[in-house]
C-alpha cells in the first residue's frame, strides 16, 4: 500500500490541481480559521509560607523579566507585558506569536494570568488566548527547611486561533490537527512551563533554599 505524501512539495506532485495553483493563491489565508483549544495542569513545591510566596508572586515587577527570559518582554501595563514567544511552524508555515499577559493581583489566595491587547500591535494570522489560574495552598513537609511549603497548583485553558494558508487546507485534516496540537504545546512549554520552573528557582535561589524536585502533572 502506497504512504499518503505529507510534504507539501509531495502534495504538488501527487496533486494536479494543486499543481495548478499560483504561489500567491497557496499562500492566501482561507476565510475559516481553524481553532485548537487544550486544557493543562502543573504544579510546583515552594519551600516557604504561603504568605512568602504570595509576597513574591506579587511583586512580579522583579522577577518576571528574569524568569521570561530568552522570551523578549516589554511591560505593557502596571501589571502585564508583552512577550514574544518565539517561532514556530509546520509544513513550511511559521508564526511567531506575540501576546500581552495581564498578571492580576492575587483574589482570595488565587492568581489569575489573561490575556490582554498589545498596544500598536495586530496580530497576522493567528490569536491565542491564554487563561491561567494559580492557587496557593500550604501544607507540613518535612523535606522543608521550616517544615512548611506551599504547593502552588495552576491550571491553562488555551485557545489558538490559525488563519492557515489554502496549501496548509490541502493536507490530510490528521496532520494539519497535529500541527495545532504542537503549537499548543509549544506555547505551553514556553510560557507556562518553563516560566514555572525559572520563578521555582529564581524564589529559593533568592532565599537560599534548596530547591525541591519536579512533580509535573499534564493534561
Amino acid at each position: 500500500m502506497q504512504s499518503q505524501p505529507t510534504d507539501p512539495m509531495e502534495l504538488r506532485s501527487a496533486n494536479p490541481q494543486f499543481i495548478s495553483a499560483s504561489q500567491s493563491d497557496e499562500a492566501a489565508p482561507v476565510q475559516k480559521p481553524t481553532v485548537f483549544r487544550s486544557q493543562f495542569i502543573d504544579s510546583m513545591e515552594m519551600y516557604a509560607d504561603a504568605r512568602a510566596v504570595s509576597e513574591y508572586l506579587d511583586a512580579h515587577h522583579d522577577w518576571f523579566r528574569r524568569c521570561a527570559h530568552p522570551m523578549q518582554v516589554e511591560s505593557i501595563g502596571n501589571n502585564s507585558y508583552a512577550l514574544i514567544i518565539g517561532r514556530f511552524g509546520s509544513f513550511g508555515y511559521e508564526i511567531e506569536p506575540k501576546i500581552g499577559l495581564d498578571l492580576l493581583p492575587q483574589s482570595e489566595g488565587i492568581y489569575r494570568i489573561e490575556t490582554v491587547p498589545v498596544p500598536g500591535y495586530a496580530s497576522v494570522g493567528y490569536d491565542v488566548d491564554f487563561r491561567a489560574a494559580m492557587n496557593l495552598v500550604e501544607r507540613d513537609d518535612p523535606d522543608a527547611v521550616s517544615a512548611i511549603a506551599t504547593h502552588v497548583e495552576w491550571q491553562l485553558d488555551l485557545t489558538v486561533t490559525i488563519q492557515f494558508p489554502r496549501f496548509i487546507h490541502a493536507l490530510p485534516d490528521p496532520l494539519i490537527q497535529k500541527t495545532g496540537e504542537r503549537l499548543l504545546r509549544q506555547i505551553v512549554r514556553q510560557v507556562s512551563r518553563r516560566l514555572t520552573h525559572k520563578v521555582q528557582e529564581d524564589f529559593h535561589s533568592s532565599r537560599s533554599l534548596p530547591l525541591p524536585k519536579r512533580d509535573r502533572k499534564w493534561l
